[in-house]
């Protein structure tokens, strides 16, 4: 036997003497009550007709059918079954721009640290749904394949920043054909790619990519980061000094919100595009009004012991003792 609420089962314990106490110390009060109103020569004559073992054993069955009760809320299990808990979900991949554009500060406290807050906010929503990770610059790569684990994920998602690859430059045409490999072969829907980025694409053919991902049947749904005006591009050392980065001929380099690519990317997926801003991210947006709207495949699911519930008993039994109290006199026959 088991209990689903093993501290309810410690409070009874407890509450057996303050229970005993309670009811001792309600007779005493209730004989002292009368005493101070009834002439002693009165008190037997009326004590008479009152039956202390009849009001002993309603005591009893009062208490012990609060101790019953009691044990009903500890919900006791006897015996299990092992259960297959079946899923519904997407397999939706996180493309994360890495490059050193998202280190661009219109977004407090930056384009790419911002993002990492959105998408470990929207993991709250996900029921069922597996995840998974791709980071890209001038290269893409699967930091996380797509699983059931979200402590995992939040671990590869914490890890990276504008350094883990080492190629500078951003294509988005790599890290869409990343997500092309990255899903199962034979599934032709329930596929979802979250592209994040400032949308400065400078490598590859990112629309030809797009075409290739709506072959596969997998939508696309691009996050726009920064701001259309642009913002200058700084770096931080080891003691909080701050350089703003410039570029071959040493002018300072200005990163600016690219839409007009990430819309047609959507566009061309059947997915949607949304400006992230300061107070509205856009993910928890596109999750609500889109992509948890779409058909859920089957995910294979764990086994689970479900245990047997038992509470009826107690409670069955509780009621009774009530029954029987109720129907029993403190008086003599």
């Amino acid at each position: 036997m088991r209990f689903e609420s093993p501290l309810i089962v410690i409070y009874v314990f407890w509450s057996i003497p303050v229970i005993i106490f309670f009811w001792i110390f309600f007779i005493n009060r209730k004989r002292a009550s009368m005493s101070s109103f009834v002439s002693s020569s009165l008190w037997h004559e009326m004590a008479s007709s009152f039956s202390i073992r009849r009001e002993y054993v309603k005591i009893a069955l009062l208490s012990l059918s609060l101790l019953l009760l009691l044990g009903a809320l500890a919900r006791p299990q006897i015996g299990f079954q092992w259960k297959e808990v079946k899923r519904k979900g997407l397999d939706i991949i996180f493309a994360i721009d890495t490059s050193k554009s998202m280190l661009a500060q219109d977004i407090s406290p930056n384009r790419l640290e911002r993002t990492k807050m959105a998408v470990e906010y929207m993991l709250k929503q996900l029921k069922g749904d597996r995840i998974g990770l791709i980071v890209f610059s001038g290269e893409a790569f699967l930091q996380c394949p797509l699983t059931l684990d979200y402590e995992g994920f939040r671990v590869s998602l914490s890890d990276i920043d504008t350094d883990y690859i080492s190629r500078g430059g951003t294509s988005i045409s790599e890290a869409i054909m990343e997500a092309v490999r990255s899903y199962e072969s034979g599934q032709r829907k329930y596929k979802v790619l979250i592209l994040i980025s400032d949308g400065e694409d400078l490598e590859g053919d990112a629309l030809k990519a797009a075409h290739i991902a709506k072959e596969e049947k997998i939508k696309i749904f691009c996050i726009g980061v920064g701001s259309k005006g642009g913002s200058l591009l700084s770096v931080s050392d080891v003691n909080g000094n701050t350089t703003h980065i410039e570029d071959r001929n040493g002018q300072k380099v200005i990163s600016r919100l690219n839409e007009k690519i990430l819309k047609r990317i959507a566009f061309i997926t059947g997915g949607a595009y949304i400006h992230s801003s300061g107070i509205d991210f856009g993910l928890n947006t596109i999750y609500q009004d889109k992509i948890s709207i779409m058909d859920k495949r089957d995910i294979k699911g764990k086994m689970h012991k479900q245990y047997n519930e038992k509470f009826q008993i107690p409670l069955l039994l509780a009621a009774i003792l009530l029954m029987l109290e109720s129907y029993i006199s403190n008086r003599r026959l």
